[in-house]
């Protein structure tokens, strides 16, 4: 098999692939070669540094994530940095490496063959390296702004960079919900003050903040805060509304269809929606609704952290959360959460026996016939409506009789 790379004034530079065949030919032998690893995730960010720590990564930009996807580019992006005299350690479990003209003209030499067809929805690898390597050449641009990123094991992160590849593999559908490992993000991300897409260091804004205020300067600062926000990196599906850009963290999941609404609504990361769902209250983090789900205003999904006991709360299909209630265990299809009460894991709740046998014919899982259950007994049932009696205060179980249905022309 012919060799793919030629030696240039000492230096090591990939010879242009000319065919198809050739291309498929040289992915096969890099993928033969031994320790050899596909990336779970990889892709080019540009990077926003620190105002007074160059050195500090505040966040990174992927005009393209490629998750689980596109091996032959992959190929070509370690061939092109091992040749730049780079490392690649298929053992770590992530790496990241600068980004330099030469590394983007020995991937354009690769991808050669296909150039052409890159446009539009194909090969949009090809895209980005074409693009950045005629802005790097044309304009004077430092190269240590980008990045080359590759996550090749799912283990606790790194760096900034691999944050938040992963938090867009959820954010675009490319990774489920509560599948990836995000231990530590928090750690590793900065605090930074967010104006626009724009991440300040405080200690910067603290520094200059005498002359800032006194030439009119100071920047509007929309929040502060280690995550931006979804809209500031993800563009929604057509069919998705989000009324109030603050509402929604990156690394939060909105299915096409989804409508979040102003006021108390909120989608925290790792947490969201499976289809068309109104939202007017709050997803917690580790929180997933169902299709045609209506999460009242007020409404509250608790989170691991926040009264589950740890166990991650899954809502299921045209599922009613009503106003101010709060759902702490995971629910079936078709259920009803009346407004303003509060099921935990360890409430008690009353349902009688007909109801027990009702609730029984439409689920797998059976009640044993008992006049008070835990919450966490009726955990993923289905039709269940959860109403307060008026008359002893008492927290009851009924099957349901509503049918949970969304406006179609507002999803």
């Amino acid at each position: 098999m012919q060799d793919y790379f030629i030696e240039r004034k000492s230096e090591a530079v990939m010879k242009k692939i000319k065919t198809k065949e050739d291309f498929a030919k040289f992915v096969e032998k890099f993928q033969a070669k031994e320790g050899f690893k596909n990336p779970l995730g990889f892709g080019i960010a540009v990077v926003d540094r620190g105002q007074l720590n160059e050195d500090k990564i505040l966040q990174a930009t992927y005009p393209l994530v490629n998750w689980n996807e596109n091996f032959g580019s992959a190929c070509v992006f370690l061939a092109a940095l091992k040749e730049c005299g780079e490392e690649i350690d298929f053992s770590k479990s992530e790496q990241v490496f600068n980004v330099s003209k030469k590394f983007l003209k020995n991937s354009l030499k690769a991808f050669a063959p296909f150039e052409e067809e890159a446009k539009g929805d194909k090969h949009k690898n090809i895209q980005v390296v074409k693009y950045l390597y005629h802005m790097l050449f044309d304009e004077d641009i430092d190269v240590d702004n980008y990045k080359v990123v590759f996550i090749f094991e799912d283990d606790a992160p790194k760096s900034v960079e691999s944050v938040y590849l992963k938090l867009y593999a959820l954010s675009l559908g490319k990774a489920p919900l509560r599948s990836l490992n995000l231990n530590g993000a928090f750690g590793i991300l900065p605090n930074v003050a967010w104006s626009g897409n724009t991440p300040i260091e405080l200690d910067w804004l603290r520094e200059n903040e005498i002359a800032l205020k006194l030439e009119g300067e100071y920047p509007i600062i929309d929040s502060v805060d280690k995550f931006p926000r979804f809209l500031q990196h993800i563009i929604p599906a057509d069919n998705t509304r989000i009324l109030d850009s603050s509402k929604v963290r990156m690394g939060a999941q909105l299915a096409a269809g989804t409508t979040v609404m102003p006021g108390a609504s909120y989608i925290n990361f790792n947490a969201g929606t499976l289809g068309p769902v109104m939202v007017e209250g709050r997803i917690s983090s580790s929180a997933v609704v169902g299709s045609g789900s209506d999460v009242g205003g007020g409404a509250s999904i608790l989170g691991v952290l926040s009264g589950t006991n740890g166990n991650p709360v899954s809502i299921g299909e045209n599922t009613l959360l009503g106003a101010n209630s709060v759902t702490g265990i995971p629910l079936g299809d078709g259920c009803i959460v009346d407004a303003g009460i509060a099921v935990l894991e360890g409430t008690k709740v009353s349902i009688d026996e007909i109801n027990v046998q009702k609730i029984n014919e439409v689920n797998s899982q059976k009640l044993e016939n008992k006049e008070t259950y835990k919450g966490v007994e009726l955990a993923g049932l289905n039709g269940i409506h959860f109403r307060q009696d008026s008359t002893d205060g008492k927290l009851k179980a009924f099957k349901s009789n509503r049918e949970v249905k969304l406006n179609e022309e507002l999803h």
